[in-house]
């Protein structure tokens, strides 16, 4: 029963994951890797978003789920009605060269060659 389980939760991500659309134009400068502190957050040029984040006592929380719409500068990710808001206080700009983000009170650099010049 766990396998049949496992089976059916494996193609729904499969599927899912062909559900998302294109970053828009205006706002290319989310997709890359982000790190910070206890958190990472990868947001694709296809729409997609992969979001683990630690949490003292051991706890963590995360995400891998379709970005829906952004909301202002914050950027809402999930699957119809089941959805989270990550709250983005300082949307990407540049600092010393790097790209920062600031996300649910975290301040993240994008690494990797997938940077947008300036």
């Amino acid at each position: 029963m766990r396998r049949i389980a496992f089976v059916l939760l494996a193609a729904a991500a499969v599927l899912l994951a062909a559900c998302s659309d294109p970053l828009p134009q205006e706002r290319r400068e989310y997709a890359g890797d982000w790190r910070g502190p206890q958190m990472r957050m990868l947001i694709t040029a296809d729409g997609r978003c992969e979001y683990s984040r630690r949490f003292e006592g051991g706890r963590s929380s995360q995400i891998s789920a379709p970005i829906q719409r952004f909301e202002g500068d914050n950027i809402v990710v999930g699957l119809g009605f089941m959805n989270t808001t990550f709250v983005v206080s300082k949307p990407p700009h540049l600092v010393g060269g790097h790209w920062k983000m600031v996300v649910d009170g975290v301040e993240l650099t994008r690494f990797g060659a997938d940077e947008v010049n300036a």
